[in-house]
């Protein structure tokens, strides 16, 4: 991923970013009209298969028509390497790195572990992308950015979004549904404070790729 100058997103180049991470997007996407299991917070692809009226042949027309569309943006963009085996390897293999890090020390510090089973692997490709949108992207970045508007000094503007977007992406499942306990809470709140720090540091990407691989790794071998 080619590095950039500190922007209100982070170190990362975003548009790069978001070429990087779309292939992700409409993986998950094809495959929701499968399983049909969404994340909590994947309020576009769940607004969009009710619109649909829950025909997948409806749904995946319109996925094509993205996908298109993306292709196109990608080459008037110029963003068609983020997106090439040199550039997406690496980053998967680093934010693999990450993922499993995450897990680990999170376990370790918690006491805890989420066995979520096999059938959260499809849902784990989507929480790594809308969760990171909303939570790093939104929330961190976002947030960071606004207070900096609003005459908060740079490193306390980024001292706060942290915490609560780290916060609120470990309450979040919580009100999303799974029985309150603090052991997940905890995790939670740890694996966050890592994606904040690999979003930040290194690019929404980074976060994206390690958040799906972090979530996966749960999903199948955490115990």
């Amino acid at each position: 991923m080619r590095r950039a100058r500190v922007s209100w997103a982070g170190h990362g180049d975003l548009a790069a970013s978001c070429a990087a991470i779309a292939p992700l997007a409409l993986v998950y996407g094809v495959a929701l009209a499968w399983t049909r299991q969404t994340t909590a917070v994947d309020v576009a692809n769940r607004s969009l298969w009710t619109a649909c009226g829950h025909d997948a042949r409806a749904y995946l027309a319109i996925y094509l028509g993205l996908a298109l569309g993306y292709l196109l943006w990608l080459a008037r963009a110029g963003q068609r390497r983020a997106v090439s085996l040199p550039v997406v390897a690496p980053l998967v293999a680093e934010s693999a790195l990450y993922a499993l890090s995450l897990v680990t020390v999170a376990a370790l510090l918690s006491r805890t572990s989420l066995g979520l089973g096999a059938a959260a692997v499809v849902a784990a490709l989507g929480a790594g992308v809308y969760e990171e949108l909303w939570f790093r992207l939104g929330a961190l970045a976002g947030g960071a950015a606004l207070l900096r508007h609003l005459g908060v000094r740079p490193v306390a503007a980024l001292s706060i979004a942290t915490v609560a977007s780290t916060i609120g992406f470990a309450v979040a499942h919580h009100l999303a549904g799974e029985p309150w306990a603090a052991g997940p809470l905890v995790f939670r709140a740890i694996a966050g404070l890592g994606f904040a720090a690999i979003c930040w540091r290194r690019s929404l990407a980074h976060a994206v790729y390690a958040h799906a691989l972090y979530d996966l790794w749960v999903a199948l071998v955490v115990r």
